[in-house]
C-alpha cells in the first residue's frame, strides 16, 4: 500500500507555528481574562453590595428612631423591596439572637416560614449563622456557598447552587459608651448573577478574538506566500544550477534579508559561472600545455629509432627532449604546488631575515639569465639592512619568479630596478623593468593560471604560466598585497608587501 508522506514546506510551518501561537495567544490571554474578570465582578458585586447595606443602615436608623409610625414601616419596607430589586439580592434583617426581623423578597421571606420560633418569627436555625457577624466588632463579613446549608433548598437551587453572602453589622452606642451590634443586616446574591458581567465581557471576547484569528490568519497566509515566494525562486535556480546552469539570475527586489540572500545568491551564480570557465580553461590550458611537448617528445624520439633522423643529428634532438621533459617536470611541480596553495595545505615558517640580503641572493642566482639579454641591475634600498617577517623561502621564489618575468620580457641591454622601501609598518619591495609592458585589460587577468599576456608566446617558450598564480598565492598566504604597474612599451612594476620587524638592527 502505497505510503503518502506529508511534504513539510517552510510555508505550511510558517502558517502552523503562526496560527499555533496565535490559538495558543487567544487561549492564555482569554484564561487570564476569564480569571480577573471573576474576581473582578465579585469585587463590584461586593462593592454595590455593601453601598446597598450603608442605604439599609441608614433607613434602619431612621425605622427605629419612628418604628411606631406605620407610614415609616411602609417606607423601610418599600426601601429594602426596591434594594433587593435593584441589587438582585435577598435582604434579611437579623437581631442578636438570629430572628430575622425583616426579610425581601416574599418568596424568600415564604421559604423561612419552615423556620419560625414560637414567637411566630423566623429563626436562624444555626447559632454559627449569626454569632460571627454580632461578635466581629463591627466588622463585615463575605462568604461563599450557600450559607451553611440555609440557601440549599429548593427554593433557592432555581437561583444559583451558589451564593455570594455579605452580613454588615449594626451597631449603637447605649449610655454606658460601649458600642453592642444588635442587629446585622445580611444581603444574599446568586453567583450567576454575578458572573452575568463576566459571561458577557467573556462573550464579546471570544467573538471579537475569533473575528481577528481568522483575518490575523488570512493575512498570516497571504504574507507567508509572498515571503516564501523568493524562497521558491531561489530552490528552482539552485536546481537548474545544479544541473550546469548558469544564466539564470533572480529578480528579488525586497530590501530585507531575503533580497540580502537573493543578491548573495546572483553573486555566488556569478561565481560558480567564473569557477566553471576557469575550471573548463584549465583544463583547455592543462590539455595544450602537456600535449604539445608530448607531441614532440614522441615525435623526435620516433624519428631516432625509424631512422628518420640521422645518427649525427641525435644528440642535438634528444637535448631538446631533455629539455622538453624539463618543461614538463616544471609543469607538474608547479601544478602540484598551486593545488598545495590553494588547498591551504602550504606550511609557512615565519621568521625574521633581511629581505635586502634575499633580493641580492636572488640577483647572483639569475646572473647568467640577466647577463645573456646583457641587462643592468639596480638595486634601490633605503637602509643597508631592512628586517621582515616572512617564510624566507617562500618569498625568495616569489623574488625569482618576478625576476625571471622582468629579464624575460625585457629588451636586450634593457634594465631592470630591485627596491625596499620602508612605509610605517609595512616593507614594499619591487621588481621593474623597461620592457614591453602588459596592457590594461590583461592586468586583471595576470594573476590567473596558465594566463600568459604573450599570445603568440614568443618570448615565452619555457613558461609554464603559472609562475604569477603561484606569486599571489604565496602573498595572500602570507595576509600580503601584490599588484602591478604597467603601461604597454614602457615597462612593468610588480610590488608585494610584507611586515617589518619593529624590533629589527636597522632602528
Amino acid at each position: 500500500m502505497a505510503k503518502f508522506k506529508f511534504k513539510q514546506t517552510i510555508f505550511k510551518k510558517l502558517v502552523s507555528i503562526f496560527i499555533g501561537l496565535l490559538i495558543l495567544s487567544y487561549i492564555v490571554t482569554g484564561g487570564v481574562l476569564y480569571y480577573f474578570l471573576n474576581n473582578y465582578s465579585t469585587k463590584e458585586k461586593v462593592s454595590t453590595l455593601e453601598q446597598a447595606a450603608a442605604d439599609i443602615k441608614n433607613n434602619f436608623v431612621f425605622y427605629l428612631k419612628n418604628m411606631d409610625s406605620l407610614v415609616v414601616q411602609q417606607y423601610f419596607q418599600n426601601s429594602l423591596a426596591q434594594t433587593s430589586e435593584f441589587s438582585h439580592s435577598i435582604i434579611w434583617v437579623v437581631d442578636a439572637k438570629g430572628q430575622v426581623a425583616f426579610c425581601t423578597p416574599d418568596w424568600a421571606k415564604a421559604a423561612l416560614e419552615k423556620y419560625e420560633n414560637e414567637y411566630n418569627h423566623p429563626q436562624l436555625p444555626e447559632p454559627k449563622m449569626y454569632e460571627d457577624v454580632m461578635n466581629n466588632g463591627g466588622k463585615t463579613i463575605q462568604k461563599i456557598g450557600d450559607f451553611f446549608g440555609l440557601l440549599s433548598t429548593d427554593e433557592y437551587k432555581r437561583y444559583g447552587d451558589s451564593w455570594l453572602t455579605i452580613q454588615v453589622p449594626f451597631q449603637v452606642t447605649p449610655s454606658s459608651g460601649k458600642q453592642q451590634t444588635i442587629a446585622a443586616i445580611y444581603l444574599h446574591t446568586p453567583m450567576p448573577e454575578i458572573q452575568k458581567l463576566r459571561t458577557q465581557v467573556f462573550q464579546l471576547f471570544v467573538w471579537s478574538g475569533g473575528v481577528a484569528i481568522f483575518l490575523a490568519i488570512v493575512l498570516v497566509y497571504v504574507f507567508s506566500l509572498r515571503f516564501t515566494k523568493p524562497l521558491k525562486q531561489i530552490n528552482n535556480a539552485a536546481k537548474i544550477i545544479a544541473a550546469g546552469e548558469f544564466r539564470n539570475r533572480l529578480t528579488v527586489k525586497n530590501d530585507d534579508e531575503i533580497g540580502q540572500l537573493a543578491t548573495s545568491f546572483n553573486q555566488m551564480i556569478d561565481d560558480l559561472q567564473k569557477l566553471e570557465e576557469m575550471r573548463r580553461g584549465f583544463i583547455a590550458n592543462v590539455s595544450h600545455e602537456l600535449r604539445t611537448p608530448m607531441t614532440s617528445i614522441r615525435g623526435f624520439i620516433e624519428g631516432i629509432l625509424d631512422g628518420t633522423i640521422p645518427e649525427d643529428k641525435h644528440e642535438n634532438y634528444l637535448i631538446i627532449v631533455r629539455d622538453e621533459i624539463n618543461r614538463l617536470n616544471r609543469l607538474v611541480n608547479d601544478l602540484l604546488d598551486l593545488a598545495k596553495m590553494e588547498a591551504g595545505e602550504l606550511k609557512l615558517n615565519l621568521k625574521p631575515f633581511d629581505i635586502n640580503e634575499l633580493v641580492r641572493l636572488c640577483v647572483i642566482k639569475n646572473e647568467t639569465l640577466i647577463t645573456s639579454k646583457n641587462l643592468e641591475v639596480e638595486a634601490n634600498f633605503d637602509s643597508e639592512n631592512l628586517i621582515v617577517i616572512g617564510d624566507r623561502d617562500s618569498i625568495e621564489r616569489v623574488i625569482i619568479n618576478l625576476l625571471h618575468n622582468a629579464v624575460k620580457f625585457s629588451n636586450e641591454n634593457g634594465r631592470i630596478i630591485l627596491e625596499t622601501v620602508k612605509n610605517k609598518d609595512k616593507v614594499l619591495i619591487s621588481v621593474k623593468d623597461n620592457g614591453v609592458g602588459i596592457d590594461q585589460d590583461e592586468q586583471k587577468r595576470i594573476f590567473d593560471r596558465f594566463y600568459k599576456s604573450d599570445k603568440s608566446r614568443g618570448k615565452d617558450k619555457t613558461g609554464t604560466g603559472l609562475g604569477l598564480a603561484i606569486v599571489k598565492n604565496i602573498i595572500s598566504e602570507h595576509k600580503q598585497e601584490i599588484w602591478v604597474e604597467s603601461e604597454t612599451g614602457t615597462g612593468t612594476k610588480f610590488t608585494f608587501t610584507l611586515d617589518h620587524f619593529k624590533n629589527s638592527i636597522e632602528d
